[in-house]
């Protein structure tokens, strides 16, 4: 059901040979971009019209309207389930809690007597965001976009969310009760590469979209393309990939746990990724031997789990010890990395390149999908190692405001028209000059 990967008795290898030896998704976002980029074209002549022509192309529904009706959202909250009204208020509560706490604030530095500079943090003034809809429906990625950006200061929030032709061409009521739930009143019936398109480049009409700062918000290949092909006109928070656990274990961990946690990301998509890290081989026996009543006894087997467990992107990873098992799990950058080891606290403090990390057999990757209070919105394909998950600093800009009297700027200037000169830029030299009728004080 999942390979192993035998990495014992070799010393490993550094830096990018390791992570050739590693299980990883196929995840062309090159070749997709050709694919999207007629559609993004399409989006940016004919707007309301090219969004609704796909969404009967793609999802199966005759739209009328693009933009989602106050009526739609305000019914899709009254006739949600109780119970799940109450997860996703309690969801929000958390992750609010979190990410308030990121909120930065102004803080002006004074260089020298009469010189400072101020870093003022302003947030993004417009944001779409993108919500999935696909082989599942996630009102719980509706919160992780919402929160940091609402917290940050935004706005306006737009969010998109595919058609479903099940509830009429409108995205999933769950979504929509979500929206209401954050306030969230700006809502649209697109999905995939033509949703991005519209962010990026807005639609005209009375139910158009204006035009996004920036775009954020996980989705499938096209959606990765599209993000890729707006780079630079609109910002984005990451090109998310396929899911990815990877857990780092060792003879202390219980293979219920490990089995368990595995399937519960392969259940994603058949491209999920499932990676346990051990130096045990008694564990990864066990948890072999616990996958498969495991995975018989759930939903979405031979769709998803079976494909993403038996991919080349999940494996069974054996090293010689937890040292080599730390230097894996950092060359592999994972999106989800679990902690089950002994002293587990003292073992994540260790861990360089994660997405997130999960401490100890208590805090599952499923706890901070929903209501850890962290941010699920992660870098995915090893991008970890130089990229962050999704927070208010995402939807914040800091800008310098330089600040100097006439004599701070004297007392300095010989040095910047040395360094001027130096780079053979002389007009740079001469805009101080000009300040000390062209001569340098101290010079």
């Amino acid at each position: 059901m999942i390979s192993r990967i035998d990495l014992r008795g070799n010393t490993l290898p550094e830096g990018g040979a390791l992570r050739d030896l590693l299980p990883r998704a196929e995840f062309d976002v090159e070749a997709a971009l050709e694919k999207v980029r007629p559609i993004c074209e399409d989006v940016h002549h004919r707007g309301t019209a090219a969004l609704i022509e796909y969404a009967e192309k793609f999802d199966g529904v005759k739209l009328e309207r693009v933009r989602v009706p106050a009526k739609a959202l305000k019914d899709a909250l009254d006739q949600l389930d109780p119970q799940v009204r109450d997860a996703l208020e309690e969801s929000i509560r958390r992750a609010r809690i979190v990410h308030r706490a990121q909120r930065r604030t102004t803080r002006t530095t004074q260089v020298v007597r009469g010189g400072s500079v101020t870093e003022k943090w302003v947030p993004v003034e417009r944001v779409g965001l993108y919500a999935p809809g696909g082989r599942s429906v996630y009102p719980s990625s509706v919160i992780m976009n919402v929160v940091p950006a609402q917290e940050a200061g935004v706005g306006s929030i737009a969010l998109s969310s595919p058609p479903q032709k099940e509830f009429g061409g409108l995205p999933h009521p769950t979504i929509l009760a979500a929206c209401a739930l954050l306030g969230i009143d700006e809502v649209y019936a697109a999905g995939g590469a033509q949703a991005v398109a519209m962010f990026a480049y807005g639609t005209a009409g009375p139910d158009g979209c204006p035009p996004a700062n920036m775009v954020t918000g996980p989705g499938n290949i096209w959606v990765a393309a599209a993000k890729r092909y707006f780079t630079g006109r609109i910002g984005i928070d990451t090109e998310a990939g396929p899911t990815e656990i990877a857990v780092l274990a060792d003879d202390t961990a219980d293979p219920v746990h490990v089995a368990a946690d595995l399937i519960s990301q392969a259940e994603h998509d058949p491209l999920a990724a499932a990676v346990l890290v051990t130096d045990s081989l008694a564990l990864a026996e066990a948890v072999e031997k616990e996958l498969e009543p495991q995975v018989a006894a759930t939903k979405h087997i031979e769709d998803r789990i079976k494909p993403a467990l038996a991919g080349r992107q999940s494996a069974i990873v054996l090293v010689d010890s937890l040292e080599d098992g730390l230097k894996v799990v950092d060359a592999y950058g994972a999106e989800h990395l679990e902690i089950q080891t002994a002293d587990a606290a003292a073992v994540a403090d260790r861990v360089r390149n994660a997405g997130a990390v999960f401490v100890g057999p208590w805090a599952p990757v499923s706890l901070g999908d929903y209501c850890a209070g962290s941010n699920h919105v992660l870098p995915t394909g090893g991008c970890a190692c130089h990229s962050s998950g999704l927070s208010v600093q995402s939807f914040l800009r800091g800008i310098h405001i330089v600040d100097y009297t006439r004599d701070a700027l004297a007392e300095v200037a010989h040095h910047v028209v040395t360094l001027a000169e130096a780079e053979d830029l002389p007009a740079h030299g001469a805009a101080l000059k000009a300040r000390f009728e062209w001569k340098v004080p101290n010079a």
